[in-house]
């Protein structure tokens, strides 16, 4: 890994916002989760979460998971089982939803750990999703059109976020727990190691303080055993 990769995706990591979400209901199109992913990324989203609908839909959308490689991705059947999951990290969930109980986008605190929920293209989210959200908002509009594509009502929110949060302090710093850092550092700067260690079922090496590989003869021998 050169010098100049290591320092850039060290301070990619410094911004990652690890409570900070995106939960995607049923968003099958390619170029929304696509879309949706990239500002993701950009905002310093590291995790986000994808409910299918059905296994076709998976293999559809989820080709352009591997437009992003920096964000990782949770698959889920049920949208019950990906709000469970923020939940257990102490998340806020905030969905946009035209209603009596719906605020301005921009009354919630995001600097609290939170996760955005965005429903499918057409129909929106779920009532099961709109139950177990804490926040239902909306993206004041002034034209004939009543809504947003799913994209951009997503970039809009995670732009406020990221707005409050770098004005509260929130980046600069990292947030991430070593190991966590030291994964993505790996397969960020050696991604060909990378790929023999998950194929060959062999645990990462660590590495220096330059993003070297730092392993004993036994670790090189295995690269270099055929498997």
């Amino acid at each position: 890994m050169s010098p100049e990769r290591f320092k850039r995706i060290n301070e990619m990591l410094n911004l990652r916002q690890p409570d900070l979400t995106v939960v995607m209901e049923n968003v099958h199109k390619s170029h929304n989760v696509s879309a949706v992913i990239r500002t993701a990324d950009a905002v310093g989203v590291h995790k986000m979460h994808a409910v299918w609908e059905s296994s076709k839909r998976k293999m559809s959308a989820g080709l352009a998971l591997g437009s992003q490689n920096w964000v990782g991705v949770s698959h889920y059947d049920q949208v019950a089982d990906a709000i469970k999951a923020v939940r257990q990290q102490g998340m806020q969930v905030v969905v946009t939803n035209l209603s009596e109980q719906a605020i301005d986008f921009r009354d919630v605190d995001y600097t609290q750990p939170t996760a955005i929920l965005m429903g499918q293209e057409k129909h929106g989210v779920t009532e099961e999703a709109l139950a177990l959200a804490d926040h239902q908002v909306m993206i004041p509009m002034v034209g004939m059109a009543q809504s947003l594509n799913v994209s951009v009502a997503a970039a809009v929110m995670l732009y406020e976020a990221q707005r409050q949060r770098q004005a509260a302090g929130r980046y600069g710093h990292n947030q991430l727990d070593i190991a966590e850092r030291q994964r993505i550092l790996f397969e960020g700067g050696h991604p060909i190691y990378a790929k023999a260690c998950r194929r060959k079922g062999i645990d990462y090496p660590e590495l220096d303080e330059a993003g070297q590989i730092v392993a004993g003869d036994d670790w090189w021998q295995a690269m270099r055993t055929a498997k």
